[in-house]
């Protein structure tokens, strides 16, 4: 999978998350791809001072990015 595709496949993991998000009054948008198997993501409105958020990126971004690209091997939040 080449960095183009990959970043299709992970667009495509975040609108899957995205609706979640949005029912909280939240949202997340991609910040970068490195080295193919980080990805850093940042969590957005009413997410970024949810005391669960570090637990909804590991168990639900994490996991569901993780199937669209399966070499990713972390997904870290940004703060803003």
């Amino acid at each position: 999978m080449n960095s183009k595709e990959l970043k299709i496949n992970i667009e495509k993991a975040l609108d899957e998350i995205r609706p979640f998000l949005e029912s909280d009054g939240g949202n997340i948008s991609l910040v970068s791809i490195e080295n193919n198997t980080l990805v850093k993501v940042q969590l957005e409105g009413a997410c970024t001072s949810c005391t669960v958020n570090q637990m909804t990126l590991k168990s639900g971004v994490e996991m569901t990015i993780k199937k669209y690209a399966p070499q990713i091997e972390r997904v870290i939040n940004i703060e803003a």
